[in-house]
C-alpha cells in the first residue's frame, strides 16, 4: 500500500535529511518551503535545487528500487513554496526582514532568542496538517506529516519541543474530520545536529545520491552574504563583417556565515564527522576557507565550555 508525507522543508540541513529519509523509507513526498519574509530566502533557492538533484538523479536517470514496490522510476518530490505575504511586517524577531542584527555567539546563549519567530512552527505545521489530511482521504491512504525538529533546538524554540508537537497534533485532531490515516513524524525530537548528519550519510548511500552534492544544497545560515562579481563578456555575431561587442556582467553567489549561531551548530556537526562542510563561507571580508569557518567555531565551542 502506498503511504504518503509531506514535510516542511526549510532547505536546511535537518529537514532535507528528513526528506531523505522519507525517500528512503518508501513514502511519496510532497515537500512544502514557506517564504515569510525571511532575510535568509537563499535557503528557498537551496530547497528548489535539492528537489531538482533529488528527482533528476533517483527518478529520472535511473530505477529506484523500493521494498514495498520493487523498481520504480516515476514519482518525483513534489515541491511548492508557500508565500505568505506581509506577515513579516508584523512579527517581532531579528530572522525576518526589517527585524534587528541576527545575533553572534553561541547556539546555547540567551540573545538566541531574538532568532525566535512568533509561532512560526504552528503557522507551517496548520498548513501541512490541511495538506496531509487532504491527501490522505483523497488516496485513502496513511499521510505522515513529518518536520524535521531536533534537541539542539529545545532550549530555544518552544515550538520544537514535544510538548507542543503532542498539544498540536492533538488540537489537528479535534478540529478535523477522518484523521485517522494522518500521523506525525517527528524521528529527530530527540537528536542532536551530529546526528542528524550522520544520518544523511547512511540515507545518501542508500538512495545512490552524492552527500556533497545533498549538503551543498542546503543553507543553515541566518546571515547569508551576497558576494558581487563584475567581469566582462563577449558576444560575437556569426555573420563575417560584424564586430566582436563587449559587455559588462554583474553576477552573484550566496556564501554562508560562520558566525551566526545556527552556522556554529552546523559546523560543530561537520567537525564531529571529521570532513569539511561542502557550503561555502564567507564573512565581511569576503570568501574564506572551511579552516577559516571551523578554528572560528572551535574557538566559540572553547569559550562556551568555559563558562
Amino acid at each position: 500500500m502506498r503511504k504518503y508525507a509531506v514535510i516542511s522543508l526549510s532547505g536546511g540541513m535537518d529537514s532535507s535529511t528528513l526528506l531523505l529519509r522519507l525517500l528512503s523509507e518508501d513514502y511519496i513526498v510532497t515537500a512544502l518551503s514557506f517564504d515569510y519574509g525571511q532575510k535568509h530566502k537563499v535557503e528557498l533557492e537551496r530547497a528548489t535545487e535539492l528537489v531538482k538533484y533529488i528527482n533528476q538523479t533517483l527518478f529520472t536517470n535511473k530505477p529506484v528500487y523500493t521494498r514495498s514496490e520493487g523498481f520504480k522510476s516515476d514519482y518525483p518530490v513534489k515541491h511548492q513554496i508557500i508565500k505568505l505575504d506581509g506577515l513579516s511586517q508584523l512579527l517581532n524577531s531579528s530572522l525576518v526582514e526589517g527585524g534587528s542584527d541576527v545575533p553572534e555567539g553561541h547556539y546555547a546563549d540567551e540573545n538566541m532568542k531574538d532568532t525566535v519567530v512568533p509561532n512560526r512552527n504552528k503557522i507551517f505545521s496548520s498548513i501541512i496538517q490541511a495538506v496531509a489530511l487532504s491527501i490522505s482521504n483523497k488516496n485513502n491512504a496513511e499521510c505522515a506529516i513529518a518536520m524535521g525538529i531536533h534537541a539542539g533546538d529545545h532550549a530555544i524554540y518552544p515550538d520544537c519541543r514535544q510538548e507542543f508537537r503532542d498539544a498540536d497534533f492533538k488540537a489537528f485532531l479535534e478540529g478535523n474530520w477522518d484523521t485517522k490515516n494522518v500521523t506525525i513524524y517527528t524521528p529527530y525530537l530527540e537528536t542532536d545536529k551530529f546526528g542528524i548528519l550522520k544520518d544523511g550519510f547512511v540515507w545518501c548511500e542508500r538512495l545512490g545520491l552524492d552527500f556533497n552534492e545533498v549538503y551543498k544544497r542546503t543553507n543553515t545560515s541566518y546571515k547569508p552574504i551576497k558576494i558581487f562579481t563584475f567581469h566582462k563578456e563577449y558576444k560575437t555575431y556569426p555573420k563575417e563583417g560584424y564586430p566582436e561587442i563587449e559587455f559588462n556582467k554583474t553576477t552573484y553567489k550566496w556564501y554562508s556565515d560562520y558566525k551566526s549561531a545556527s552556522s556554529v551548530e552546523r559546523i560543530e556537526a561537520f567537525i564531529k564527522l571529521g570532513i569539511p562542510d561542502p557550503v561555502e563561507y564567507a564573512d565581511e571580508t569576503g570568501p574564506v576557507t572551511w579552516e577559516v569557518a571551523k578554528k572560528h567555531v572551535e574557538e566559540v565551542l572553547l569559550t562556551n565550555k568555559r563558562k
